[in-house]
């Protein structure tokens, strides 16, 4: 089976392509739509380092620009995804039914199939079998009570999620951040050829709210 991954640089999207590659399919393209700002579809933290990623996994990349205007954001994944010859989609939504149901109405217009393999696992399961599977995840944006600027940079590993969990029961943090929580960029992992290395990264915290944003990386091997 030939598939298309939504591709954003964070943990869910990798792990869905991380679970399709096991599951022995075809990955022909990622594919990465850049918001112009905030938008409820797509992933924009640090989303410039993408391009890194998808040459770590030797995997084409299709980038599309949006101006991220509700539904008309639409279709220009159904641009992006236009005139490829695959099977279906792959993305990593949990529990977003926006973005899911959108997703799937896209490969419906399309003719092809929408697969998300995340939807509604444990949030907590995921992370620890994330973790499992040699993921190094770094949380690059924080917005929720109990999550203060020293969480910018950490890397998820079981003691970070032991504190999610304790924070989940004090204050209802989604243990994986698909709230809005929190957001991750993806280091290393077992689809990567080479691992990246953060040389060059920014802290800004504003209101209960901050981003690393990620400046230089580089390639190294693993």
């Amino acid at each position: 089976m030939k598939i298309a991954a939504l591709l954003s640089g964070g943990k869910d999207s990798l792990y869905a392509l991380y679970i399709a590659m096991q599951y022995g399919w075809e990955i022909t393209h990622a594919v990465t739509i850049k918001p112009e700002k905030l938008s409820w579809m797509y992933h924009t933290e640090n989303i410039d380092f993408v391009k890194p990623i998808a040459e770590s996994m030797g995997i084409p990349l299709i980038e599309r620009h949006t101006a991220a205007e509700k539904e008309d954001e639409l279709e220009d994944l159904k641009i992006a995804l236009e005139g490829m010859d695959i099977d279906g989609v792959i993305s990593g939504a949990i529990a977003s039914e926006y973005q899911r149901t959108r997703i799937e109405k896209i490969c419906h217009e399309l003719g092809i199939k929408s697969f998300t393999p995340l939807w509604h696992k444990n949030g907590e399961l995921l992370l620890r079998e994330m973790v499992g599977a040699g993921f190094e995840i770094a949380i690059v944006a924080v917005a929720a009570e109990g999550l203060g600027e020293e969480w910018l940079g950490r890397i998820i590993d079981s003691k970070c999620i032991d504190e999610l969990s304790r924070l989940n029961k004090k204050y209802r943090v989604n243990i994986s951040g698909e709230g809005g929580e929190y957001e991750t960029f993806v280091l290393d992992c077992p689809l990567y050829a080479k691992k990246l290395i953060v040389e060059k990264a920014e802290k800004e915290w504003e209101r209960g709210r901050g981003t690393l944003g990620i400046k230089k990386v580089r390639m190294e091997d693993k």
